[in-house]
């Protein structure tokens, strides 16, 4: 069976010949994954704050909370 690289649409041999299925080589493989380091490729879904206690606010309400302060009110 023949399949697609995800990362360059190459022709690749899905079997266990294929040492990087479904990519067509090891660089289009890290690609890939640097591609899924930097969050460039995610799975969507509810975004999810596991450090954070449930009831507590997360970083982006508190950076908005914030940025609504006079700017006096981090001077001591």
């Amino acid at each position: 069976m023949k399949v697609k690289c995800p990362i360059c649409s190459a022709d690749v041999e899905w079997s266990e010949k294929s040492e990087h299925r479904p990519f067509c080589s090891k660089k289009c493989q890290l690609i890939d994954l640097g591609e899924w380091a930097v969050e460039d490729r995610s799975i969507p879904g509810p975004k999810q704050h596991s450090d954070t206690p449930p009831g507590l606010p997360d970083i982006e309400d508190i950076e908005a909370m914030l940025s609504q302060q006079q700017d006096d009110f981090f001077k001591l």
